[in-house]
């Protein structure tokens, strides 16, 4: 991605962070109660203030390359409030913890992150699947290896969220600043897929 792209895309992040950021601290059974402590920007309000990043979105020309890499062709996610968000984890003890996601491919653009030291790096387990009923996210720990990446700001990934079980380690100082980009796979069309963790998360008001 361009340096000048990342430039424009991060200064609408953080200037959105300001102006319309709510504060959560929730827990989902459907993810075995592990904690969202962040703040977040709502893909609605990203979409009322925004201009670069609903644009990049709704890119074809991105989508393209995505699915080179992917090796499948990369759709919009068919969920509205899931397609872009921002999250900010600021706070001591602020994480993002174990879950998957409900669709197959989120793109995440690291606008601010603290040094390894601080926490703030990504931990994922490949091949897992999600039982929202019986998550069994321990048990996912302990029978896979669990994979660590350090994220620095600028960085982009591409990852498979419905079958990676991750989450973003918890800080202890520094800030941590995200977009994520939610897309779908063709295969997500025939899956019976439900929102109660997303609809519980980027809720409207403070949580």
């Amino acid at each position: 991605m361009p340096d000048d792209v990342k430039a424009l895309v991060a200064r609408e992040a953080l200037a959105l962070v300001d102006k319309a950021g709510v504060r959560r601290e929730v827990s989902f059974k459907e993810t075995g109660h592990t904690p969202r402590r962040m703040r977040n920007v709502t893909r609605h309000e990203i979409g009322e203030r925004g201009t670069v990043i609903p644009r990049l979105y709704e890119s074809q020309e991105l989508r393209d390359v995505l699915g080179a890499i992917a090796g499948e062709r990369i759709l919009p996610c068919p969920y509205v409030p899931e397609q872009f968000v921002i999250t900010v984890l600021e706070r001591n003890g602020d994480t993002h913890g174990w879950h998957w996601d409900d669709y197959s491919y989120a793109l995440v653009w690291v606008i601010e992150c603290p040094p390894l030291e601080e926490g703030g790096f990504v931990q994922c387990v490949p091949g897992t699947t999600w039982n929202k009923e019986n998550p069994q996210i321990n048990r996912a720990l302990v029978n896979n290896p669990i994979y660590s990446m350090e994220l620095k700001p600028g960085d982009l990934y591409l990852m498979r969220t419905d079958t990676t079980l991750h989450r973003v380690h918890e800080i202890r100082s520094g800030r941590r600043t995200i977009i994520n980009m939610a897309y779908a796979s063709a295969a997500d069309a025939d899956k019976d897929i439900t929102h109660e963790t997303m609809d519980s998360l980027w809720s409207e008001g403070e949580c």
